[in-house]
């Protein structure tokens, strides 16, 4: 059952518009078989991330998924990538639009990073091995009575100076019109660590130009249906953009705080929309005059 932590999507396979241009089945057939080589490699990298130190992990890893991206045949292009600088000294709560597995291979390839990611992930074969040496933590959105050890959690990763990517619509969306709400309880980590949201958005498209919802991991397909469909696509784009931080002392609470960051994301991709804010009764005072007078007529 859907609830505020598990939020569904109103989006699935007829958000798929299905025209895109295609490459070949052989073509298809090797870039999933270069995508199964990169992964494998990764899975055998595992064992020496403790060793190689924390600089040593960050190349490996940034390596890795720009070999993904290209096995797949995806252009990446970002812009302000220097909100993502190698270097800081501190957290951040890196959030972004969830439109496609895709999502956190790009964010990646930038800057690696942790990740707060679905429990199930972990039991993923091969891919569930490599997301679990990277650090990442996980989260049972099915139990509300998680909620509070996850935020703790968050909190600690935050504070000790990690980057943590997070979804905060709770669920993939397939990009067009619109992305789902942010959940706001991931925010209180932010407030609570004293670190900074990094705002981050993403979308897909084609080389025409159009934006396009195909690499969208969307209703009840699986995992392995959305990375076929990917790996058909001819000429897919995927456009990043590294938006300004945000101060958690800008934010009353969390709720204002997610917020803010969700309609930074809007207006980076065209859709302005404002801030959800709290209903104020108004009431309307009209100042009595002090002298009273006659009305006029007219002439």
């Amino acid at each position: 059952m859907a609830h505020d932590w598990m939020p569904t999507s109103p989006c699935g396979p007829s958000c798929l518009a299905g025209d895109e241009p295609t490459v070949g089945p052989l073509r298809a057939a090797a870039r999933l078989t270069g995508a199964l080589g990169v992964l494998l490699a990764s899975a055998l990298a595992v064992p020496m991330m403790p060793i190689i130190g924390r600089a040593g992990r960050e190349l490996l890893a940034k390596g890795i998924f720009r070999t993904l991206l290209r096995a797949f045949g995806v252009r990446l292009v970002v812009t302000g990538a220097e909100g993502l600088r190698e270097g800081r000294s501190r957290g951040a709560l890196v959030a972004t639009n969830h439109i496609s597995w895709l999502d956190i291979a790009a964010v990646n390839a930038v800057r690696p990073m942790r990740a707060l990611a679905k429990e199930d992930i972990r039991s993923w074969p091969v891919l569930g091995k490599v997301v679990s040496g990277a650090g990442t933590l996980f989260v049972n959105r099915e139990s509300l009575r998680t909620l509070p050890k996850t935020v703790t959690d968050l909190t600690d990763a935050l504070r000790s100076g990690s980057l943590v990517y997070v979804c905060p619509e709770g669920t993939t969306w397939c990009g067009q019109g619109g992305m789902g709400r942010f959940r706001h309880a991931l925010f209180q980590a932010a407030i609570d660590g004293g670190v900074p949201v990094q705002p981050i958005a993403i979308r897909f498209r084609m080389s025409d130009g159009r934006e396009t919802p195909a690499p969208a991991f969307v209703g009840d397909e699986t995992i392995v249906d959305a990375v076929r469909r990917v790996a058909r696509l001819r000429g897919l784009t995927l456009e990043m953009k590294v938006l300004p931080e945000i101060a958690p002392g800008r934010a009353n609470n969390r709720r204002e705080l997610a917020a803010l960051t969700e309609t930074a994301i809007n207006s980076a991709l065209g859709r302005v929309t404002l801030p959800t804010q709290r209903r104020r009764k108004l009431t309307l005072v009209v100042p009595k005059p002090k002298h009273a007078h006659a009305p006029e007529t007219a002439a």
